[in-house]
């Protein structure tokens, strides 16, 4: 427990701290042991500070998704930007981003999903995020194919189901990450090179 009284922080550095301070209760205790009341305790301010940034628990977890998806979003798009306007390199690019993202992310990741699971509020959050993805792989991949955008969103849609299917593999030592990559980049340019 943080003994010191947290001093008065604005906002926005507050949520930080409590962001980052619910990421280590999840690493080091599990889903099960974040609440909003832990959090507060921990992170050594009142309950009704946690309540005000969150207002609920699945408020909070979905909060942790999102910066653990902003995160790997910015790395892609960084990525991205350096990259040959190639369709073999983006695909390269788009496939090594996915697979590192479950590899870095983890365990947390995971289990912050997994602890939403039937959650309205999460089901809707992710597939938001599925469609933002969705979004992102077509703006990478449109100027390098001849496909309608609705035709190349199917694709996008496929892609991210496969990756996560590879992604599975991978978490369950099946498969190492650089054969995961391989196989996803390949299955895209096959599934957009024709298109090209």
């Amino acid at each position: 427990m943080n003994d010191t009284p947290a001093k008065r922080l604005p906002k926005t550095q507050r949520r930080e701290q409590l962001i980052e301070t619910a990421m280590a209760i999840v690493r080091e205790e599990g889903t099960d042991a974040l609440t909003l009341g832990r959090l507060a305790e921990r992170a050594g301010v009142s309950k009704p500070i946690a309540y005000e940034h969150f207002k609920t628990r699945s408020g909070l977890l979905i909060a942790l998704y999102k910066e653990l998806d902003a995160r790997q979003v910015a790395a892609l798009l960084h990525a991205l930007e350096r990259t040959k306007p190639r369709l073999e390199d983006v695909a390269r690019v788009v496939s090594r981003a996915y697979m590192h993202c479950y590899l870095e992310l983890g365990p947390q990741w995971h289990a912050i999903s997994a602890a939403l699971k039937g959650d309205e509020q999460m089901d809707a959050f992710q597939q938001e995020l599925i469609d933002g993805y969705v979004a992102l792989y077509c703006d990478a991949f449109a100027p390098l194919v001849r496909l309608s955008r609705k035709a190349l969103r199917l694709r996008c849609v496929a892609i991210i189901g496969a990756g996560e299917a590879l992604a599975r593999e991978m978490l369950q030592g099946r498969v190492e990450e650089s054969a995961a990559t391989a196989a996803l980049a390949s299955l895209i340019v096959a599934w957009l090179a024709g298109a090209a």
